[in-house]
């Protein structure tokens, strides 16, 4: 089941980061969200915002990912390619699970709410991008993201 996120969740969302973090260090990928990304205030303001979403079974939280409606400045500008659609779009940031597979149930959540998807992920995370494509989504190009570092952008929709 996938709902937005409690505020009393906020230590527990965390610690699925870290073992997301733990997971891509291990599997060749330790610098896309090294230094403890993402920040707890970063997690707190997309509580705030009602972008930040759980994926829960029988009552506990196993995975996490956030759902932003509307422009995402870092997909301003793009190399190597380009969006094949300019409408509406929401993006598909920071999905993360303790180990069990939840990016079926984020995307069809995501699907739900938006006919055009957008995300991005690092060039090194073989596992998210084996994900993203098995979905249905298209490589479009490079984006880079707010530190300057590149990462692989993808669509979703007719």
């Amino acid at each position: 089941m996938v709902r937005p996120a409690k505020p009393d969740e906020l230590g527990r969302i965390q610690e699925i980061y870290a073992a997301a973090r733990r997971y891509m260090a291990e599997n060749g990928n330790p610098a896309q969200w090294g230094n403890g990304y993402p920040q707890r205030e970063l997690l707190e303001e997309d509580l705030r915002s009602g972008q930040l979403y759980v994926v829960t079974e029988n009552g506990e939280v196993h995975g996490v990912f956030v759902l932003a409606l509307g422009e995402e400045p870092t997909y301003a500008e793009m190399e190597n390619g380009a969006w094949e659609h300019d409408g509406p779009y929401g993006t598909i940031h920071r999905v993360a699970s303790d180990g069990r597979g939840v990016f079926a149930q984020c995307v069809e959540f995501c699907r739900g709410r938006m006919e055009r998807l957008r995300i991005d992920t690092h060039e090194k995370n073989g596992t998210m991008r084996h994900l993203i494509e098995k979905h249905g989504f298209a490589r479009r190009g490079i984006i880079y993201v707010e530190d300057g570092s590149p990462r692989i952008a993808y669509e979703y929709g007719e």
